[in-house]
């Protein structure tokens, strides 16, 4: 434990030390999340939403459903989508199972014009409507778990890979074979030290925008505190198996960019999928950061519980220990 401490203590200082990489993983996030509540303060996206629950042939040749900028999206859990209807997520749910109705939330002016496009779109015929209520959940108020898992990704994946590489070709890895530390001490170190630093960071983040932009969370600080745990020690294991035998920084950064750039574009940080191509959601969903930005939005956005977003859980777990094996077995000092 001495000597666990010792290398812990050793690379915290390490990081404290290096003031510019300190200072880029606190303005990094905090430009990207003032830069986007600023933008999108104003009127928000023009297109409408409007989620569709029909079976095959419900909807025949409904004029609504040819309305130009709005974009109809299916849906097959209404629960879930009247959720969306509450948050200002989805401008209107239509159901056209059975006797045809409608939800707008009363507080959303899209949902007003899109009620008046669909009576007249479809000759005055009067469709049933039932009215929800909700806070509306701004685009900032999503964006921001998967902006935190993506400074996650970063300072996970770059500060373990790429600082053990570093370590392997100055040659200080080798000075530590001839040493009493075992390889296992050396990575449990690397590891803890990263993870609480992650930690710390983030929570410094998340408290000191939340106090300027007041974001919406309806479920437990602590549910959330568990998700992004676990979720840098599986950033941090996956750092660890691309470093484990890599040999030079340049690979590193390519093996490190070709993880986290699809990441960064697949795993609804910036947009959801809804919509989308089937197998592009799919693909997303081999990605760790999927799993992580989606059961911490669920939590914040959603109010959902642990056991609610305990599949993203036993994913996130199953492909840390994945990681930290293949890599612990993989791992050469030099």
């Amino acid at each position: 434990m001495k000597i666990f401490f010792a290398l812990f203590k050793a690379r915290n200082r390490e990081y404290l030390r290096d003031r510019g990489t300190l200072a880029w993983n606190f303005a990094f996030p905090l430009l990207v999340i003032f830069g986007f509540a600023l933008g999108f303060s104003g009127a928000g996206r023009q297109i409408y939403k409007v989620g569709v629950v029909q079976s095959t042939g419900a909807a025949g040749e409904m004029a609504f459903l040819k309305t130009e900028y709005v974009q109809f999206i299916p849906v097959t859990d209404i629960k879930q989508a009247l959720e969306k209807v509450r948050h200002h997520q989805f401008d209107m749910v239509l159901d056209l199972n059975g006797p045809k109705r409608y939800w707008v939330n009363e507080t959303n002016p899209k949902g007003y014009v899109l009620e008046r496009i669909l009576w007249g779109s479809e000759g005055g015929v009067r469709y049933g409507k039932e009215v929800l209520t909700g806070r509306e959940i701004r685009y900032i108020d999503w964006l921001l778990p998967g902006l935190l898992g993506m400074n996650m990704m970063f300072s996970c994946l770059f500060g373990v890979g790429y600082v053990i590489v570093r370590y392997r070709k100055g040659g200080i890895l080798r000075r530590f074979k001839v040493t009493p530390i075992h390889a296992g001490q050396f990575i449990t170190a690397q590891v803890a030290s990263r993870w609480v630093l992650v930690l710390a960071t983030t929570s410094i983040l998340f408290v000191g925008t939340d106090l300027i932009l007041d974001f919406v969370v309806y479920g437990s600080l602590l549910n959330l505190a568990f998700v992004f745990a676990l979720g840098t020690l599986c950033m941090i294991s996956l750092g660890l198996l691309i470093a484990s035998r890599t040999q030079n920084e340049e690979l590193a950064g390519g093996l490190l960019n070709l993880g986290t750039i699809p990441m960064m574009f697949l795993s609804e940080v910036w947009f959801s999928l809804e919509g989308s191509n089937p197998w592009l959601a799919k693909l997303a969903q081999i990605l760790p950061l999927t799993h992580i930005v989606h059961a911490a939005r669920e939590v914040m956005v959603e109010g959902a519980g642990l056991w609610d977003v305990m599949p993203d859980m036993v994913v996130l777990g199953a492909m840390t220990l994945v990681f930290t094996a293949m890599g612990a077995w993989l791992f050469r000092w030099e």
